[in-house]
């Protein structure tokens, strides 16, 4: 007799119109996110714990096998460019008021059996990093309204439509999946989504598209106005070029290409608040065309507290709704992760091998 088989389950199609999995957790599976969940914290304490960032992939392997096999297929099969997985709880007293600055949220403990269970979904796609210069280093970012952001094009935004974008799409090492987390959105405010698959592009524009005759400039979470993270030795050395890295490519960035890979399903970069206007009339038809291709393939996911999505930030862009934002402890409140799935390229921008900072 040969082994035993089991049958794979699929996951339920959220809105087939964008290409959206949903994966809706049973209570057993519910029950036995939350143990692990608060068995990991008690054990590491810490969502920076450089401890559990190394036994975090097989952490993860403990986690209900129909959410384990869901997530791999995502990544796989590169079939849809976005996952999002509901019914996770979130206590709304426990997790407290919304901070008012990302710098004051230093109560770990009030969202911590949250962030681990996030985390270990995460790592089922591969290895969550952080960048020197975004939110001083931190591996788990928080996306909520701040009042002197209010109008700006930054998750930290409220007022204005976070227009559709490639995360970080200006750095050669941006992210592979975006994750978030909801831990309150009292407004409804809804995550936008539009895959590359989608996009009615005519042959001759997109071969524009595909050379590099485009240029990205860092966004403003990037700019040392933004963030305070303070060195010494290596990593001073490390984050100075880094900055350096930042400043090169607002002044003078090298041109890349929209779409790349697969001919027949291409990826995808793009950002258009960030990219400097081609002086080429060709250059901006085609930017012209994708632009309205991806605002006719636009859909969009309401994230309710204990929602987690995952967009794939090579074959979808993502941004938000405006909202109205009251700054009094109630407003949206998203963690954040970035995803990557092959460490070895960022190699020499990382302190040593099993750091997840990205200088």
């Amino acid at each position: 007799m040969g082994p035993e088989k089991y049958p794979l389950e699929e996951p339920s199609l959220h809105d087939k119109e964008f290409g959206v999995l949903e994966l809706s957790l049973r209570d057993a599976e519910v029950a036995a996110i939350e143990r692990i969940a608060a068995e990991v914290a008690h054990r590491y304490g810490d969502i920076e714990s450089a401890e559990f960032h190394r036994d975090s992939r097989a952490i993860a392997e403990e986690l209900p096998r129909r959410v384990r096999e869901a997530l791999h297929r995502f990544r796989a099969s590169e079939s849809d460019s976005t996952f999002v997985t509901s019914g996770l709880p979130v206590d709304d007293e426990r997790v407290g008021p919304t901070p008012p600055e990302w710098r004051d949220n230093r109560e770990p403990s009030r969202t911590l059996v949250y962030d681990v269970a996030f985390f270990l979904m995460a790592a089922l796609l591969g290895d969550p990093i952080a960048w020197a210069t975004q939110q001083d280093g931190r591996i788990m970012h928080d996306v909520f309204p701040l009042k002197a952001h209010e109008n700006e094009q930054i998750g930290w935004g409220s007022a204005q439509l976070l227009t559709w974008h490639t995360e970080d799409a200006f750095h050669p090492l941006r992210t592979d999946y975006l994750g978030l987390m909801c831990l309150r959105n009292n407004e409804q405010v809804e995550t936008t989504v539009a895959d590359v698959s989608d996009l009615d592009i005519d042959p001759h524009n997109r071969e524009i598209l595909s050379q590099k005759r485009f240029r990205f400039v860092p966004d403003n979470a990037h700019r040392p106005q933004n963030n305070g993270l303070v060195q010494t030795g290596q990593a001073a050395e490390l984050l100075r070029r880094s900055q350096e890295r930042v400043e090169k490519a607002m002044s003078d960035p090298e041109p890349e290409a929209v779409l790349f890979g697969g001919p027949e399903l291409p990826y995808l970069r793009i950002d258009p608040e960030y990219m400097l206007v081609p002086e080429d009339p060709e250059e901006r038809k085609a930017l012209d065309v994708i632009s309205s291709a991806i605002d006719v393939a636009m859909g969009g996911v309401v994230l309710q507290p204990g929602d987690i999505i995952f967009v794939d930030n090579y074959r979808a862009v993502h941004g938000r709704k405006p909202f109205k934002a009251r700054f009094d402890g109630t407003d949206r409140w998203l963690r954040r992760l970035n995803v990557a799935r092959d460490l070895r390229k960022s190699r020499d921008c990382r302190l040593d091998a099993e750091s997840r900072v990205i200088y």
